[in-house]
C-alpha cells in the first residue's frame, strides 16, 4: 500500500520523506526539483510489538511498513500541462492514499511559488488541478456510456447517469469522496480511478514557534479539516531531525519537555497505517517477533495466507489473545489458565493487535 506525498513546490515534500525514510533525497529551493517520484519503505512504530520482544528476547524483530512516495509540487494548470503537468498527476493515480503537505509558517529564505505563504490557497489549487484531472475521466467514461444506450441495455442508462451527476458534482467544485451513490451504483464507481476518491491526510509543516502554539494559518488549516473530517499531522523538520539523533529515553524525556506524546513523525505514520484501512496481527516467539499487515474486515483463513498460502487452503483454527489482555496478564501461561487464549473459526474476523498461532494442515 502507497502513500503519495503532494503540495506546491517548496512545501516540505521531500523534506518530509527525507525524514520520513532517511533516504536523502535531494531538496532544493527551487520548483521541480523532484521529477521521478522517490519511493521509501517506512516501519510503522508500534509499542506491542516492543513489549513482545522484551517477552521473548527474538532473534528478529518485523514491523509492519507503508510505502511513501514523494511526488513532484503540482502547480496551477498542472492538468492542462502546466509544469511537469499530467506525468505527476498519472504518478498521484497509483497511489491508495494522499499525504497532502502545507506549509503553515513564514521564511523569507525560502521562495513560494505563489509569493507569499498560504496553506488555503495552496490546499484549493491541488484540489482543483485534481478535480479537473477527475472531469477528464469522467467525461470520457459518460461519452462511451451515452454512446452505448441504443444498445437498449438498461445498465448503460443508470451509468450515464450516475456520470452525468458525478460530473455535476466536480463541476461546484467539491471532491469525489463527497459524493453519495447506491449500492448499485458503487461498481460504477470503482471502475473509474478517481484522484479525488483518495483517502487525504494532511501535514503542517510549521516551525519551532508552533509546537506548542498555533498560529493563525494552522488555525484555519484544522478549521478546514473539522469541517471535511480530515486528519491534520503537525511536523517541524527542525525538531524532528534532532529527535532521530536521541536514544529512546532521552527522546520520551524531549517530548515530555515539549508537552507531547509522540514525534510527529511517529504520529504521521501510524495515522497513514490507518488511512489506509490496515491493521495489524502478531505472532511472537523466540524466532521472530512479528507484525503482519491486513486490511480491516479480513477473516481468518485470509490473515493465515498472510503467512504462506499453505496456512490459508489447510487452515484449521486460530490460537489468538489480545495484546492488552496478555500485557495484563504478564504472561501467555497466566493467559491461558485463565482462560483468555480462545480458539477461532474461519468466519472470526481479525482485531488489530490480536496476537495469534495458527493451527492448519496441508
Amino acid at each position: 500500500m502507497k502513500l503519495g506525498i503532494v503540495g506546491l513546490p517548496n512545501v516540505g515534500k521531500s523534506t518530509l520523506f527525507n525524514i520520513l525514510t532517511k533516504a536523502g533525497v535531494e531538496s532544493a529551493n527551487y520548483p521541480f526539483c523532484t521529477i521521478e517520484p522517490n519511493i521509501g519503505v517506512v516501519h510503522v512504530p508500534d509499542e506491542r510489538i516492543e513489549y513482545l520482544a522484551k517477552m521473548h528476547d527474538p532473534d528478529k524483530i518485523t514491523y509492519a511498513t507503508i510505502e511513501f512516495v514523494d511526488i513532484a509540487g503540482l502547480v496551477k494548470g498542472a492538468s492542462k500541462g502546466e509544469g511537469l503537468g499530467n506525468k505527476f498527476l498519472s504518478h498521484i493515480r497509483e497511489v491508495d492514499a494522499i499525504c497532502h503537505v502545507v506549509r503553515c509558517f513564514d521564511d523569507e529564505n525560502i521562495i513560494h511559488v505563489e509569493g507569499s505563504v498560504g496553506p488555503m490557497r495552496d490546499i484549493e489549487t491541488i484540489n482543483i488541478e485534481l478535480i479537473f484531472a477527475d472531469l477528464e475521466m469522467v467525461e470520457k467514461a459518460y461519452d462511451k456510456a451515452a454512446k452505448l444506450i441504443k444498445t437498449g441495455d438498461i445498465v448503460y442508462k443508470k451509468k450515464s447517469d450516475f456520470l452525468l451527476n458525478l460530473k455535476n458534482h466536480l463541476l461546484s467544485g467539491k471532491m469525489a469522496n463527497t459524493f453519495t451513490f447506491s449500492e448499485f451504483e458503487e461498481g460504477f464507481m470503482s471502475e473509474i480511478f478517481l484522484l479525488t476518491k483518495k483517502p487525504v491526510i494532511f501535514v503542517a509543516n510549521i516551525d519551532e514557534t508552533m509546537i506548542t502554539e498555533d498560529n493563525a494559518l494552522l488555525k484555519e488549516l484544522y478549521q478546514y479539516a473539522n469541517e471535511h473530517q480530515y486528519e491534520v499531522i503537525k511536523i517541524c523538520a527542525k525538531l524532528e531531525e534532532e529527535i532521530m539523533l536521541l536514544d529512546d529515553d532521552e527522546k520520551n524525556e524531549f517530548l515530555e519537555e515539549l508537552g507531547i506524546k509522540n514525534s510527529g513523525l511517529e504520529s504521521l505514520v501510524k495515522s497513514s497505517y490507518k488511512l489506509l484501512n490496515l491493521i495489524s496481527y502478531l505472532t511472537a516467539g523466540k524466532k521472530e517477533v512479528r507484525a503482519w499487515t491486513i486490511e480491516n474486515g479480513t477473516k481468518a483463513p485470509q490473515a493465515a495466507g498472510k503467512i504462506h498460502s499453505d496456512f490459508e487452503k489447510g487452515f484449521i483454527r486460530a490460537e489468538i489473545i489480545a495484546f492488552d489482555a496478555l500485557k495484563e496478564c504478564g504472561s501467555m501461561q497466566i493467559a491461558k489458565e485463565k482462560g483468555l487464549v480462545r480458539s477461532e473459526g474461519r468466519d472470526y474476523v481479525f482485531k488489530d493487535g490480536d496476537i495469534v498461532l495458527f493451527r492448519f494442515n496441508v
